[in-house]
């Protein structure tokens, strides 16, 4: 547990254990990497051990905000500026390292904790509007915080394999 150490049992403790068991794979992709590896492009794939890094703690952020009941349901108009946004989450930008994407990491996957140990798990919203969304979806809070494990498991993937390209350090096997 990252914060907050109150004792909690059953599905909670399940969440909050999958969340971290997750989290770990990733974080292990980028152990000993130097600022310039943790942005490598070693794959065919834009993506980097960093950037995913990067990407992941945006979106869990973003599923903690939903899960409060915060996120937007208007549509998102696709501006330049927001595209350019949108794809700076999944790279480290000037003026950032590695240490810095970690440490955002480490601040949201408190947060989310946190959310875990006192949100009403059967509480639902509607799901934001997105084009590959129709409207009038909703997800339970408990929702929410299985996708985050579940977005972070396949970013793991992704980022071991960019990390065995990178040096051959594989995070199991």
């Amino acid at each position: 547990m990252t914060t907050n150490e109150q004792t909690v049992s059953g599905e909670r403790a399940d969440i909050l254990d999958l969340l971290n068991t997750r989290r770990n794979f990733l974080r292990h992709t980028a152990q000993g990497l130097t600022d310039e590896q943790a942005s490598t492009r070693s794959t065919a794939s834009e993506l980097t051990v960093g950037g995913l890094i990067k990407h992941v703690s945006t979106v869990e952020q973003h599923w903690g905000e939903f899960a409060q009941g915060k996120a937007a349901t208007a549509p998102v108009e696709f501006t330049p500026d927001v595209v350019a946004s949108w794809q700076d989450q999944f790279r480290i930008v000037e003026g950032e390292t590695l240490a810095d994407v970690l440490a955002a990491y480490d601040k949201v996957a408190a947060e989310t904790e946190d959310l875990v140990r006192t949100l009403d798990l059967d509480a639902k919203y509607e799901l934001p509007a997105a084009p590959w969304q129709p409207p009038g979806v909703f997800w339970t809070v408990r929702m929410a915080f299985l996708h985050i494990a579940s977005e972070t498991a396949q970013h793991a993937g992704h980022a071991d394999i960019i990390r065995e390209t990178i040096d051959g350090q594989k995070t199991m096997g």
